[in-house]
């Protein structure tokens, strides 16, 4: 997997995050663009600080939610898969 049209919905892979933001954590998975973990999929609890949950450089397990590869946005999610 080395582009985003590569990727399909459902798919689980391994990345590495590189970002944390308020609103979710950025994981690269190995395109050249980066996937968004959004807060409510970070875990199957509530998340108020998504820095409780994930640091920058920690290794992930990630499903592929929804690819947009017109405005290049991957949408992922750390709770359906087990860590």
């Amino acid at each position: 997997i080395k582009e985003i049209r590569d990727l399909n919905v459902g798919m689980e892979l391994e990345g590495i995050v590189t970002n944390v933001a308020n609103f979710g954590a950025f994981v690269d998975i190995g395109v050249h663009q980066d996937g968004l973990v959004h807060i409510s999929q970070l875990a199957d609890r509530f998340v108020d600080d998504p820095n409780k949950v994930v640091k920058v450089g920690q290794v992930v397990k990630v499903q592929v939610l929804e690819i947009n590869e017109k405005l290049k946005r991957i949408s992922l999610s750390m709770k359906a898969v087990k860590q």
